[in-house]
C-alpha cells in the first residue's frame, strides 16, 4: 500500500493525499474519504519520509546525570507525559555525572537532528556554554538556572533558607553535609540558604562543620562520622538531599545517638526514602513532576514558534514537611 493506492481507493488526487499526510488544507469531505480508507487499510506513512518534508522528527532530548534518582525519575515522569500529549518521543541519554558525557550527547543531538533537548544541568563550563551556543535547535535548561535560556529551577536557597530557620528553632549547633560548589543549585544555593539562616538565627555554623558530599547514601554515612568526629556536641545535622540525610541518619543511630532527642537531622526532596525511615525524616518538598512538565511545553513553545519564541524562566516555590527526625516531632506540611 502506497501513496498513490491510498489516492485511488478515497477518488482523490496524489497531492490531496499528501496534503492531508502532512496537515496541509483538504476539504472535510475529502478528509474522511482519505481517513476511511487509511483505516480501512491499516496504512502507516514512512516516518523517514515525512521527516524529509517536514523537517521535523518528533523526537526530544532528554540529557539526565543519573538514572537511579527519585527527584531525576519524576521530573522525567513530568518530562515525557507533557511531550507524549504533544506527539513527541523522547530520547533518555544518562551521563553518570560526567561533564564530557553531557558536551558528547549534546553534539550527538544535534548531530541527528531531533526537534529540541531538554538539559538537566549540573555544572556549566566554558564548554558547555560553547556546545550549547553552536546548537542549531531549541534547548530548555531544567534544575539549574543559565541567563539567556529557557530555564527551569527551585528556588533552592528559599527551600533550604526555610529548612534551617525552622531547625534553629530547637538547635543551636549545626553541622551541614553538602555536595560541590560547582553545582549552582544543589551546590551553592542551598548552602547559602543555610549559611543565612543560620546567622540570622544566631545558630553555629563553623567552616569546619561544613562537609561535601557524593550523591549517594554511604557518602552521607562516612560524612556524617568525619562531622561527629570533628564536633560530638552538634545538635543539628541539615543535609542537601534526602538520599544524603538518610546515611548520616543511619550513622547516628548506628553512633548510639538518639533522632532527634541528641541530634535532629533533615534533607532536601521529598523523596520516597523519607516515609519509610525510622524515625521518619523531615524534608522539603520539591515540585520535581511539575518542573519536568513545566520544561516540556516551554519546550514545545520554541519548537513551534521558532525565532519567534521568547526565552521564559520559570521558578517554582518549595513546601517543609515537618516529621520524626526534628525535635518538634510528629508530621506537619507548611
Amino acid at each position: 500500500m502506497n501513496i498513490n493506492e491510498i489516492a485511488r481507493l478515497a477518488g482523490v488526487s496524489r497531492a490531496t493525499v499528501s496534503r492531508y499526510l502532512n496537515q496541509g488544507y483538504v476539504s472535510e469531505e475529502k478528509k474522511a474519504r482519505i481517513r476511511q480508507v487509511i483505516e480501512e487499510t491499516g496504512y502507516r506513512p514512512l516516518s523517514s519520509a515525512q521527516t524529509l518534508r517536514s523537517k521535523k522528527t518528533n523526537f526530544v532530548g532528554v540529557i539526565i546525570p543519573k538514572i537511579n534518582s527519585d527527584s531525576i525519575s519524576r521530573m522525567v515522569s513530568g518530562i515525557s507525559s507533557a511531550l507524549s500529549r504533544e506527539g513527541y518521543q523522547i530520547l533518555l541519554a544518562c551521563t553518570d555525572n560526567q561533564e564530557k558525557e553531557e558536551l558528547r550527547f549534546l553534539t550527538l543531538f544535534r548531530e541527528n537532528h531531533v526537534d529540541g533537548i531538554i538539559l538537566l544541568g549540573t555544572i556549566f563550563t566554558a564548554e558547555h556554554r560553547k556546545a550549547l551556543k553552536n546548537l542549531s535547535v531549541p534547548i530548555v535548561i531544567l534544575s539549574q538556572y543559565l541567563k539567556g535560556y529557557s530555564c527551569v529551577y527551585h528556588d533552592d536557597y528559599q527551600a533550604a533558607r526555610n529548612l534551617a530557620e525552622y531547625l534553629a528553632r530547637s538547635g543551636r549547633r549545626f553541622g551541614y553535609l553538602g555536595v560541590t560548589q560547582q553545582d549552582e543549585a544543589v551546590g551553592r544555593e542551598r548552602l547559602r540558604g543555610v549559611l543565612d539562616a543560620a546567622a540570622a538565627a544566631g545558630a553555629i555554623l563553623p567552616k569546619e562543620n561544613i562537609l561535601e558530599c557524593r550523591f549517594q547514601m554511604e557518602s552521607g554515612f562516612l560524612q556524617a562520622k568525619e562531622l561527629l568526629q570533628r564536633d560530638p556536641d552538634l545538635d543539628t545535622i541539615i543535609c542537601a538531599t534526602d538520599t544524603i540525610a538518610v546515611g548520616a541518619l543511619q550513622y547516628i543511630k548506628s553512633a548510639g545517638k538518639r533522632v532527634p532527642d541528641d541530634i535532629q537531622i533533615a534533607g532536601i526532596g521529598d523523596s520516597t526514602l523519607t516515609r519509610v525511615t525510622e524515625p521518619l525524616l523531615t524534608t522539603v518538598h520539591l515540585h520535581f513532576e511539575e518542573a519536568g512538565t513545566q520544561a516540556a511545553r516551554l519546550l514545545v513553545e520554541l519548537i513551534q514558534n521558532g525565532k519567534d519564541a521568547a526565552h521564559k524562566e520559570v521558578k517554582l516555590d518549595s513546601r517543609l514537611i515537618v516529621q520524626e527526625s526534628t525535635r518538634t516531632g510528629g508530621t506537619e506540611f507548611l
